[in-house]
């Protein structure tokens, strides 16, 4: 370029870094080079050299739920108002495509890492760490105090659905959830399980390798296909689209929701209030739990020598039609 502008390597350097350096006719020359080569400056590697990109990563578990959806949304959000862009990338239960994801952001030298992880494996992330690169753990608290962390307390969660359940006159509760080496997964599980047995109705578990609606009308045709001294008269589904697919799939069968069962969801997505029978949920705040984390990551960026801090959301529950009034 230097050549077809016939000035030398370092005016076209400061005509595309710091053009007040230069004259305005071999500005216009360098100008006149770039149109005519269609060049396209080296963003990368110029904020390579500056030693930051501007950039964070995110990976998320599952980006078609609405909850993982919507703490991007808020995490994008907060990252560009302070001048950030967020990279997203979806691993779909997978470990290994989060390890790809991981990798991606390794090679790019992003400024920061949010991840949701799929295992409770978070070896792959010494990496970033040995180089002093923040990370937020999203809805997953860090048992080793390693990382930075925005969670919801999932083990309350279950509990507020048991209670709610067993308020309304459920004695045989199905928890509908899995896979059980995500940890919120285990986390609602032994809420609700813990609550049901003590307060002595009958605890049933239906482990899933997912969540999705598809999956729950099939098992909305197998609960239906019961008889009634085996049907769970309560269910909690680990995540509303499969307590929607359950319902949808019980109500084909001409099962009464509530009458028959009563279903409570979990995430409170916003199908959730306007399902043919509006679905009981527990809230988390996901929006406010993307913002939440994207703001820890810039706060350890501009005070990486301050202690490591974690919030942790408490569930709400959003009582609509899919659940019986108590009795």
């Amino acid at each position: 370029m230097a050549a077809r502008a016939g000035v030398s390597v370092s005016t076209v350097s400061n005509v595309l870094n710091r053009p007040e350096l230069v004259s305005k006719d071999a500005a216009q020359r360098v100008q006149q080079a770039v149109a005519d080569l269609d060049y396209v400056p080296n963003v990368a590697a110029r904020q390579l050299r500056a030693g930051r990109s501007n950039v964070f990563g995110m990976a998320v578990i599952n980006i078609t739920n609405p909850f993982f959806s919507e703490a991007v949304l808020g995490a994008e959000e907060v990252a560009e108002e302070a001048g950030y862009s967020v990279i997203v990338g979806n691993s779909y239960d997978s470990f290994p495509r989060e390890s790809r994801y991981l990798d991606l952001f390794d090679r790019q030298r992003l400024d920061g890492i949010l991840l949701a992880p799929v295992s409770d494996d978070l070896s792959g992330l010494e990496r970033f760490v040995k180089r002093g690169v923040p990370i937020v753990l999203v809805d997953r608290v860090d048992p080793k105090g390693v990382h930075l962390s925005v969670s919801l307390n999932d083990v309350q969660g279950g509990v507020l659905a048991a209670e709610h359940l067993l308020a309304g006159g459920a004695r045989h509760i199905a928890f509908v959830g899995g896979p059980f080496y995500v940890a919120q997964m285990r986390d609602r599980h032994e809420g609700v399980e813990r609550t049901v047995r003590e307060a002595g109705a009958r605890f049933s578990l239906i482990e899933t390798n997912t969540l999705s609606v598809r999956l729950g009308r099939e098992l909305g045709d197998r609960i239906a296909g019961m008889n009634e001294v085996d049907r769970p008269d309560g269910v909690f589904g680990a995540n509303d689209e499969v307590a929607l697919g359950i319902m949808q799939s019980l109500i084909h069968h001409g099962v009464s929701v509530p009458g028959d069962i009563a279903i409570v969801g979990y995430d409170d997505i916003d199908f959730a209030a306007s399902a043919i029978v509006p679905l009981t949920s527990i809230r988390q705040p996901s929006i406010e739990m993307g913002r939440s984390a994207a703001g820890l990551l810039l706060s350890a960026l501009s005070e990486p020598d301050e202690p490591l801090k974690s919030v942790r959301f408490e569930p709400t529950l959003v009582q609509r039609q899919s659940t019986r009034p108590r009795v």
